[in-house]
C-alpha cells in the first residue's frame, strides 16, 4: 500500500519542485521600485505624460535618497589589486622580427581556446602561421625565420608546459621549452 501512495505523491511534489525553481529564474529580484536601476512595472506600462513623468521624478529622487542612505551604511569597499592608470593605459611595443614572443596564458571557461585558435589563424600578419588541415597545432614562424616562433600557446607549441599551465607554471617553463624547440634566441627579458 505505501508504494502505490508513493508513486501517487513523488509526481506532484517534482512538479512542484520544478515550478518554484522555475519561479525563483523567471520572477523579478526586486519587483517595482525597490530596484534602484530598474524603473516600476507601472511606469513602464504606460506612456507617460508630463504630470506622469513629474511623478516619476519624484518617486526616482526618493529612491535615490534610499540607495544614498543604503550605501552609507554599508562598508567602503576596497579594491583588491589597485592598479595604477598608467600601468592599465601602457603600451607595449613588440617587435615580430625581433626575440620577442607573446605567451598565451590559458584560462579555462574563458573563452582561451577560441581566443587561442583567432590567435593563429584569423590574424593578418606579414607571415600568417601555416595550419595542416586537420591538425590542431600551426607554425608560427617569424618573418624571413624557419624555427624562431613568436607565439607560445596551446595552438603553436601545444601543452609544453603542461595541461592549462598558470602564471609560475609558465615563466619558469617557457625558456626551457623555447630552448628545446631550438629557439635559443628567444629570451625573457622581462
Amino acid at each position: 500500500m505505501d508504494e502505490r501512495s508513493n508513486r501517487w505523491l513523488l509526481p506532484p511534489l517534482l512538479a512542484l519542485l520544478f515550478l518554484l525553481i522555475v519561479y525563483q529564474y523567471v520572477s523579478p529580484a526586486c519587483p517595482g521600485a525597490a530596484c534602484p536601476h530598474r524603473p516600476p512595472a507601472s511606469a513602464a506600462r504606460r506612456g507617460g505624460g508630463p504630470a506622469e513623468q513629474e511623478e516619476e521624478e519624484v518617486v526616482a529622487g526618493a529612491a535615490e535618497e534610499e540607495e544614498a542612505a543604503a550605501a552609507a551604511a554599508l562598508p567602503r569597499l576596497v579594491a583588491k589589486f589597485p592598479f595604477a592608470r598608467g600601468e592599465l593605459c601602457r603600451r607595449v611595443r613588440f617587435d615580430m622580427r625581433g626575440r620577442d614572443v607573446i605567451v598565451f596564458l590559458h584560462i579555462q571557461k574563458t573563452g582561451g581556446t577560441t581566443f587561442g585558435r583567432h590567435l593563429v589563424r584569423n590574424i593578418r600578419l606579414e607571415q600568417p602561421c601555416y595550419c595542416r588541415a586537420g591538425q590542431k597545432k600551426c607554425a608560427c614562424h617569424r618573418p624571413g625565420g624557419d624555427k624562431d616562433t613568436w607565439l607560445f600557446s596551446r595552438f603553436s607549441t601545444g601543452w609544453s608546459c603542461g595541461l592549462h599551465a598558470d602564471w609560475t607554471e609558465l615563466t619558469s617553463c617557457v625558456p626551457a621549452a623555447m630552448e628545446r624547440r631550438g629557439c635559443a634566441g628567444n629570451r625573457t627579458l622581462r
